[in-house]
């Protein structure tokens, strides 16, 4: 989840370099063209590695993943145009796309349900830390080093995550195809009854009854989640420059947006374990909603910092709870199935950032049109995630029990 991260603001604090550098006649509408080129491999990533780790296994699907974004994040640093350097970030988004929902798919069965929300919310800490890191490095090596650098560092993720994954990851659900040859036989799953292996997976089983209409919903707030967040890890550098700070004051700012959201991490782990993801979420999403109207208005530089931090905390903390809230909804066999779905389609939002907040800038409407527009999104999400509560409170109100396993596990 570092590595996610880092690659989230990693763009933002070269983009200006990639502009003004390289030769490569990038505009600021083409470069957001660019900075979405990640995340339309991250949804293509998401969405078929949540049905590969419900197929081939968690562990599998999660170090491929990480084998895949590594070498092509380290690709990129020797680019020699904008298509190749697209290109490049395209397979690497695939990557990193498939490894969010195949690990909280994870840790959803290695942790109880009771903490299950508090332990995935935490383990998505990763994702502003690897930001907040992004964001420090960028200060010492663009200036030194080149921006050339700043995609170098994922070599670490290929000596040293993979290993250690390979060493110390567990498999919690065996593939379909290991499952329905073993029938049963003792050492098929690490304690998965082959029941649950036998159970159809994949995209039809999710979008029917009584899982269609509560799908779709998680999907749009993702999507209206995702918009906030990545708009922001992509274009804040630039936007904070656009606004007449220097390169490392306005890293610094990404860096207060990657802090609020590590801090949003814990916040909102506690309160989803006391009041529900649901409403932890809505009340975050509106938190993010107003911080970054607030910065329509041109206020201080202390309160500016301020207003990132809750920014961060709130579209970060809301992104973490729908995956607590989709994890704990889902029985195991559609889990990871669940997840991709979410996430991926989510990622439409994470596509669509870049390049809007690009072509509001190309369009003149300045640096307070990205601020409103991701500001909309958040606002969005909290609307789509009230519904998402209502939907779940009427499904958990007295009724006939459904015969189903795992539908009624809110």
């Amino acid at each position: 989840m570092v590595f996610d991260g880092y690659d989230l603001i990693v763009y933002g604090t070269v983009q200006s370099s990639l502009i003004s550098e390289t030769g490569w006649g990038l505009s600021k509408a083409t470069a957001g063209t660019i900075g979405s080129m990640a995340f339309l491999g991250m949804m293509i990533g998401a969405i078929f590695a949540g049905r590969m780790a419900d197929s081939w296994g968690r562990r599998r699907t999660i170090l491929g993943c990480a084998v895949v974004f590594s070498i092509f994040t380290i690709f990129c640093a020797f680019a020699p145009n904008a298509p190749v350097f697209g290109a490049l970030r395209l397979l690497a988004g695939i990557g990193l796309g498939g490894l969010v929902p195949s690990a909280n798919a994870l840790v959803a069965e290695l942790v109880s349900t009771k903490w299950r929300s508090t332990v995935a919310t935490l383990m998505m800490s990763g994702v502003p830390i690897g930001g907040s890191i992004a964001a420090l490095v960028g200060i010492q090596l663009i200036p030194a080093f080149g921006w050339q650098s700043m995609f170098l560092v994922a070599v670490l993720a290929l000596v040293v995550v993979v290993p250690l994954g390979l060493k110390y990851l567990p498999e919690t659900l065996a593939p379909a195809s290991v499952g329905n040859k073993a029938k049963g036989k003792a050492g098929n799953t690490a304690g998965v009854p082959t029941d649950v292996v036998r159970e159809p997976i994949g995209f039809k089983s999710l979008l029917r009854a009584p899982y269609l209409g509560i799908s779709l919903l998680f999907a749009l707030a993702t999507i209206a989640t995702l918009f906030a967040w990545y708009g922001l890890g992509t274009w804040l550098p630039n936007l904070m420059q656009l606004a007449g700070y220097n390169l490392g004051s306005a890293l610094t700012f990404a860096l207060a947006l990657n802090l609020g959201a590590v801090a949003g991490s814990v916040i909102t782990a506690w309160a989803g374990t006391r009041f529900g993801p649901i409403p932890t979420a809505i009340a975050a999403a509106a938190v993010a909603a107003g911080a970054l109207v607030v910065l329509v208005a041109g206020p201080p530089v202390t309160v500016v910092y301020l207003m990132l931090v809750l920014a961060g905390v709130g579209t970060h903390g809301t992104q973490c709870l729908i995956i607590a809230a989709v994890a704990s909804h889902y029985p195991g066999h559609l889990r990871g199935t669940a997840l991709g779905w979410a996430l991926g389609t989510g990622r439409i939002g994470a596509v669509a950032a870049p390049q809007v907040g690009g072509l509001l800038l190309a369009a003149g409407l300045g640096v307070n049109s990205n601020f409103l527009a991701f500001a909309g999104a958040a606002a969005i999400a909290a609307v789509l995630l009230a519904a998402v509560g209502l939907k779940l409170k009427s499904k958990s109100s007295p009724s006939p029990a459904p015969s189903t396993t795992g539908a009624s596990n809110v």
